[in-house]
């Protein structure tokens, strides 16, 4: 079952941001995953949900999308995320 990986970001150094963003999908690639959405503008529909930023991913199962989060040759990767946004992730299984 597909495993979609929700992530709300916002940046605050966009600089060091754009590093991260270059050598992400590598990474994914690597774990059978895919962007669904990466960017574009948020738009709130409903309730006071406010993000610069919106990924999502999909994964071929929740197995591989925490392989992919925990590998580590992402971990420095992460740590240029962790560094220039604060973000909050989830991680859902779909249909």
């Amino acid at each position: 079952m597909s495993a979609y990986l929700i992530v709300d970001i916002d940046v605050h150094d966009h600089d060091a941001y754009e590093t991260y963003r270059s050598k992400v999908p590598g990474i994914i690639d690597r774990f059978g995953g895919e962007y669904i959405v990466r960017g574009g503008a948020p738009e709130n529909t409903e309730g006071d949900w406010s993000s610069e930023r919106i990924v999502v991913l999909r994964f071929p199962d929740r197995k591989a999308a925490r392989q992919s989060l925990a590998s580590e040759d992402y971990a420095p990767i992460k740590a240029i995320r962790h560094a220039s946004a604060t973000s909050r992730g989830l991680l859902v299984d779909g249909f």
